[in-house]
């Protein structure tokens, strides 16, 4: 008897009706594939019990508990800090980017294994994936190869440095390509080590979008001429253009830009200032002096502004030492969200500086509805980031929970590739079809069989 389809409710969502295999990892590829999924697209993760990629379904498959005793991402970053039975469905850089999707399994790096996910290919329209370059090639999945199974295939590559040039062949992750392009430099604060620099990963946030819109843009050149095409992300390109100022100043100026911490190259006041309470800020930003007057009026004209160091944009730009304590002594009389509500009423640019608990707790972001209310059946009922847009026609939402791993194989392989109950069960004895990684595996990699 086949599988019933997995419930959607997907509509009339514009991807509904575009399958796509999904081989992504990490970041960066998960975040492409969530998107389609969100709007429609049938999404498969083709995965494998016996090769857990790196930092994936979290940073180990299982994790230790010595690891399960330390404090950070590796343990905030599974329900009430605790790992359970399979991790691997309950890792939150995982699930925050797996709804709406669907988990097969299949060794592909065997020859049996790969033909199944070749079939798969067949009746698909897209192929993404963002392992280091040579990956598919290795095992069989290059572009020629997919198109042999189908000739109209979208394959989207997004390798760190794309799939030519002389770095092409090498790995990275996403704090290594804010290095090379220069994001973490400029993040900086003047005369420090730039070590003290955060990461935040935001090139895996880029290339991802990215990653999203070249493959719109490859099924649109589809339908008008019935032709697949190998798409070409290199993750490291999809950053640099976000450094457009610096990166033009230098091409014709020739002047390397320095970091200037939370200043602005330009204006002044601009920073974030202290308020009442533990560790309140306020980020404040004047770019011009009519904004500098609004700003002087709502902190009650005090006689320091009156100051010829403060007369116009560069005289404050070149005095902002002083200008910035002149300015933390009236803040920090008071709370972020007072400061923030006077100074927007005065048509001046302000914000508090939030943690996750202020983001969720948020009137604006909670009016709007971002937050969803997701249940797993391994993880409980949370608060998940939801759209990233909202569509008066087709808006879409979190209509089914992060997939565990394997969750859709009877739908994928017998409603989908007609696999009879005997093949099927064939398969589960062979280790292509389950819902555990092998045990063999603890960390990531390759399992021991």
């Amino acid at each position: 008897m086949m599988s019933e389809r997995p419930p959607s409710a997907a509509g009339n969502l514009p991807l509904v009706g575009i399958r796509v295999v999904d081989m992504t990892v990490v970041w960066a590829g998960t975040f492409t594939t969530m998107m389609l999924a969100d709007m429609g697209a049938e999404v498969i993760r083709v995965e494998n019990t016996r090769f857990a990629p790196y930092g994936t379904r979290g940073i180990m498959v299982r994790p230790t508990d010595s690891l399960l005793s330390t404090r950070g991402m590796a343990t905030a970053g599974y329900p009430d800090r605790k790992a359970g039975e399979r991790p691997y469905n309950r890792a939150a850089m995982f699930n925050v980017h797996a709804r709406n999707k669907l988990s097969m399994t299949v060794d592909y790096m065997r020859p049996k294994g790969l033909e199944i996910l070749k079939r798969l290919v067949g009746i698909s329209d897209l192929f993404i994936e963002n392992n280091a370059y040579g990956t598919m090639n290795k095992i069989g999945l290059s572009y020629e190869e997919l198109k042999k199974v189908k000739p109209d295939i979208i394959m989207v590559s997004m390798p760190a440095f794309g799939s030519s040039g002389p770095y092409s062949d090498r790995i990275a992750l996403g704090r290594h390509l804010e290095c090379i392009a220069g994001h973490t430099l400029l993040r900086g604060y003047p005369e420090a080590d730039p070590t003290w620099t955060t990461e935040v990963y935001h090139c895996d946030a880029a290339a991802g979008a990215v990653a999203a819109f070249a493959a719109m843009l490859a099924l649109h050149y589809r339908q008008r001429t019935g032709k697949g095409q190998f798409v070409d992300v290199a993750q490291i390109e999809t950053i640099i253009p976000q450094l457009g100022e610096a990166v033009m100043d230098y091409t014709m100026n020739g002047r390397v830009q320095e970091p200037i911490g939370n200043r602005h190259p330009s204006a002044a006041p601009c920073g974030l200032y202290p308020c009442q309470g533990d560790d309140r800020w306020i980020a404040i930003t004047v770019c011009s002096d009519k904004e500098w007057q609004a700003l002087c009026h709502a902190m009650g004209d005090p006689s320091w502004a009156d100051d010829g160091k403060f007369s116009d944009t560069l005289s404050r730009w070149h005095n902002q030492d002083e200008l910035d304590r002149h300015i933390a002594d009236w803040t920090r009389q008071r709370q972020d969200y007072e400061v923030m509500h006077l100074l927007q009423e005065a048509g001046v640019a302000a914000g508090p500086l939030m943690d996750e608990r202020d983001c969720y707790a948020d009137p604006h972001i909670r009016e709007r509805g971002f937050f969803e209310q997701v249940t797993h059946v391994e993880c409980g009922s949370h608060l998940y980031p939801g759209m990233l847009w909202k569509m008066s026609r087709t808006p879409g939402s979190i209509r089914r929970p992060p997939c565990r791993l394997g969750e859709h194989n009877e739908y994928v392989y017998k409603q989908l590739l007609g696999v009879s109950d005997e093949e099927y069960a064939e398969l589960e004895r062979d280790g292509h079809i389950g819902m555990e990684y092998h045990p063999s595996i603890v960390v990531h990699g390759r399992a021991a069989v």
